[in-house]
């Protein structure tokens, strides 16, 4: 049934993710103990969801698979207690935890014990928050209380055409609101992925997705009590770029792809994205520079010229406050023009949003390094990275121009009385911060460099601050504006 759905059974998905012959499943005698409803004869041995250990990429990782050819993945008392103890044993020796969602949901004989179980995971959920990474694979259906766990989880994958995720599904809707919703319109991985932010990418198939999420662990760390570990590259350190040179248009209003930047400074061109298809206005994802983990961050200038909206600056917040709780150091390529105006924005809350960003580099210990590219306009500039947020190491190519607003808009306001002035006073403006130089004799800059030069600068900066030791203020628990 489920290779006529064009999807996995639940044990075929676990070969698939584990290296072979490491699967070690816990539980698999288990039975429910439900008698209402005429449950009492209906027992399927392991009850839904296979759990155990593996190794991915020769790394030990928990994992639970559900299995929707029994009663249709749905979840029990039992079924959530399997699912419980193997979170509890990888935050027990520091180890990932990945799902992979294909349920019809709470098991409805079982009432108020199956919300319990529900609730029991999501405590676990959040407690494994940044100390173990936790992955989410949705390759069925998900809904109702079932989407919140892979909502608390740090990264969610989709499978286009089989994976749904949804608090109410198209019926509901329809009762409610009269509004006919299919369920790829409501809760299907485009709109989870373009629209809502809620998934973080996906992918053609079961197998597409399960190599990803094995791709992603090998940048992550175990845990947050160790470092990702390293890798061999032959790509050389001090591999210079020359295109670098060339790459940032004379004209400040043309725009260029930010990924070709991070493509030539990374170990071996390679890129793992993060959220590609959501707030395309800014790029995060995963490399490795001199064979170290980094998290790389980046304005996109071919989209809205790199601005940042509300969605760009949580979709930004989010990533950099998952590699400052499980230490993986910070890239940030910076041309930003500021953040978007206009009433949307506005009143959609840019003020919050955006303060999230902010909040978010400010509060990180990790090594954080940052090279503006060119544009680095008023608050946007201060949000990322900037050395008065305890930026490490501050770069900038000849190109860069750091100031309040672009010349144009400083000098309709600067002479808005002398219409007549501003030729020559807009010449003046570029003269003064059109170049990087000023924020440089101010100390905000630590250098400036050639473009072909920033592999080597960024690799041998992260060797002199891979020993980094720097801790906030005793707390409870921040207050970050939610």
């Amino acid at each position: 049934a489920q290779h006529q759905k064009g999807k996995l059974t639940a044990r075929e998905r676990i070969e698939l993710l584990v290296d072979p012959g490491t699967f070690r499943e816990y539980d698999a005698f288990v039975e429910h103990q439900c008698t209402d409803f005429g449950m009492a004869t209906q027992k399927i041995t392991g009850d839904g969801v296979v759990t155990g250990v593996g190794k991915i990429n020769g790394r030990t990782t928990y994992l639970f698979s559900q299995d929707f050819t029994s009663f249709g993945g749905s979840l029990s008392r039992t079924f959530a207690a399997k699912v419980c103890k193997i979170m509890d044993k990888a935050m027990l020796v520091g180890a990932p935890v990945v799902g992979l969602n294909d349920s019809g949901g709470a098991r409805i004989q079982e009432g108020v014990d199956s919300l319990a179980g529900y609730a029991e995971i999501f405590q676990r959920n959040v407690l494994a928050s940044g100390v173990v990474p936790q992955i989410s694979l949705v390759m069925g259906p998900c809904a109702g209380g079932a989407v919140y766990s892979p909502a608390l989880t740090d990264f969610t994958f989709m499978v286009r055409g089989t994976s749904y995720l949804f608090v109410t599904g198209p019926d509901v809707v329809k009762a409610v609101t009269n509004e006919t919703v299919t369920q790829e319109e409501l809760g299907g991985a485009g709109a989870h992925t373009r629209r809502s932010g809620v998934a973080h990418d996906a992918f053609d198939n079961d197998v597409v997705a399960l190599a990803q999420t094995r791709e992603l662990l090998s940048y992550l760390p175990q845990s947050n009590r160790e470092a990702p570990a390293l890798r061999f590259t032959a790509d050389p350190a001090d591999r210079a770029d020359a295109a670098l040179d060339s790459l940032v248009p004379a004209d400040s209003h043309q725009a260029y792809d930010m990924k070709d930047v991070v493509a030539r400074i990374v170990d071996d061109a390679r890129f793992f994205e993060i959220m590609p298809d959501y707030a395309r206005n800014i790029v995060v994802g995963f490399a490795r520079m001199g064979g170290r983990s980094v998290g790389v961050v980046g304005n996109q200038p071919l989209v809205s010229s790199g601005v940042l909206d509300i969605d760009a600056s949580v979709k930004a917040a989010r990533f950099v406050r998952f590699c400052d709780a499980f230490g993986i150091p910070l890239v940030t390529l910076v041309d930003v023009p500021g953040f978007l105006p206009g009433t949307q924005q506005e009143h959609g809350g840019i003020i919050r949003e955006g303060a999230k960003l902010l909040y978010a580099y400010a509060e990180a210990t990790v090594p954080k390094i940052a090279v503006t590219t060119r544009k680095a306009y008023g608050g946007a500039q201060c949000v990322m990275s900037s050395k008065q947020l305890r930026g490490d190491v501050n770069l900038a190519w000849p190109t860069a121009e750091l100031a309040v607003m672009g010349a144009k808009g400083a000098v309709e306001i600067l002479w808005r009385k002398d219409p007549a002035g501003r030729a020559s006073a807009e010449s003046e403006y570029n003269r003064v911060f059109a170049n990087p130089l000023p924020a440089a004799q101010r100390g905000y800059l630590d250098d400036i460099i050639a473009p072909s030069d920033t592999r080597r600068r960024i690799i041998e900066e992260l060797e002199i601050l891979q020993h980094k030791k720097l801790a906030n203020p005793a707390k409870k628990h921040d207050n970050m504006p939610l």
